[in-house]
């Protein structure tokens, strides 16, 4: 017997030193995992006061912090709605999928317990999984939003786990406890697989859950679409709705029609002036293709529209509207510009002012680029003649 004990101490000890370990991980993990107000801590009405408290998790990355990743847009049109906003910050030292879906699950039922009415998980690509997964661990999760969700390999660097984005997020939504579904999932994505949306919607209809699920919307791509100000303007109040309650039949369009017809203001702030006509000549022919008021938006979230409406010779003059950005220090703005027709392109590149390209397409509309003087920035869209 004594010998037994003797053999089964060392064992033990071993035992014990590993079962002290793996605390220790677990609570250096879970100090590495913070809720955090999203916007400080004045912006916080309390439980009584907020509609709701939403949660947004940011993505991992294997080369930087993730957890210094701006709060996207849109969060702040919750916000301003009256939800408390809080975002789940990660060292990605222990940014796993179980760690952090466990402590976002516990925040869910802390947030909960304090007596928010509503609690919204919200996502982007590895946060986009762990929302869902955390939905799966508590039943007190009332709507999740994700956006390209990923939490695997992308096509160009890790194909191998690649399609691991689409065949380990459907048994994720089976999980899902009761929370209604809302997804996004955008062309270009480099870690979208593709043919994800109905997959998902027959998933989440066979379990009953109310859901929306929007895959590729026009304009939006890349995996990081839900930054932008045009997700925000499109996509921003339907995502408030559906974090306040499950879709109804009658509800507006998810998708806002922003973007694809002119604002009245910008409009006005368009419509060409009274002005001397100038003269026609062979070297400014060219320039008539372009005439005319020319709209579009940038992913930016601001509306364009480029009002060209005199041709002098081998000058182009034309007025370049810019519609309010997405922040109150971003006015409309509006400018006379002057431009020349060069290889079939109109350019307008004034000294010390932003360079403006456009060229006429198959289709009649226009490619338009704007580039920062300072060569650091540059945004493209297609403009559609309007008048």
């Amino acid at each position: 017997m004594k010998r037994m004990v003797g053999q089964a101490l060392p064992g033990l000890v071993t035992a014990l030193v590993m079962l002290v370990a793996m605390l220790g991980t677990a609570q250096t993990a879970a100090a590495q995992i913070h809720l955090n107000p999203a916007y400080g801590d004045g912006t916080l009405l309390g439980p009584s006061a907020a509609r709701g408290a939403v949660v947004w998790s940011h993505g991992r990355s294997v080369d930087v912090e993730d957890s210094n990743a701006p709060t996207p847009l849109y969060m702040k049109t919750m916000r301003d709605a009256g939800w408390d906003v809080f975002r789940l910050d990660r060292m990605r030292v222990s940014d796993t999928l179980p760690n952090s879906s466990r402590a976002l699950a516990g925040y869910a039922d802390q947030l909960k317990d304090r007596g928010y009415r509503k609690v919204v998980l919200t996502g982007q690509s590895f946060g986009a999984f762990l929302s869902l997964m955390a939905a799966g661990q508590t039943d007190r999760v009332d709507a999740v939003v994700g956006t390209a969700p990923a939490a695997f390999g992308n096509f160009s660097d890790a194909y191998d786990s690649f399609r691991d984005n689409a065949s380990q997020l459907w048994p994720i939504l089976r999980g899902v406890q009761g929370a209604r579904v809302m997804l996004f999932f955008f062309h270009g994505d480099d870690f979208d697989p593709g043919g994800r949306g109905e997959p998902a919607r027959s998933i989440l209809s066979a379990r009953g859950l109310d859901h929306i699920v929007v895959d590729q919307p026009a304009l939006l791509t890349g995996h990081g679409a839900a930054t932008t100000g045009m997700f925000v303007r499109r996509f921003g109040a339907c995502i408030l709705r559906f974090a306040e309650a499950p879709p109804r039949q009658g509800d507006p369009s998810c998708d806002e029609s922003w973007g694809r017809t002119p604002s009245a203001e910008l409009m006005r702030a368009a419509t060409p002036e009274p002005r001397s006509s100038g003269t026609s000549s062979a070297a400014g022919t060219g320039g008539h293709s372009f005439l005319g008021v020319w709209y579009g938006a940038y992913i930016n979230g601001r509306e364009v529209a480029l009002s060209v409406d005199k041709v002098d010779g081998d000058a182009v003059y034309a007025d370049y509207v810019l519609g309010p950005g997405m922040e109150a220090d971003q006015p409309m703005e509006r400018a006379r510009r002057k431009g020349r027709i060069e290889n079939d392109e109109l350019v307008f590149d004034e000294k010390g002012r932003n360079v403006l390209r456009y060229s006429v397409r198959t289709d009649g509309r226009l490619s338009a680029a704007w580039l920062d003087r300072s060569g650091k920035g540059r945004l493209e869209t297609i403009l559609r003649r309007v008048n």
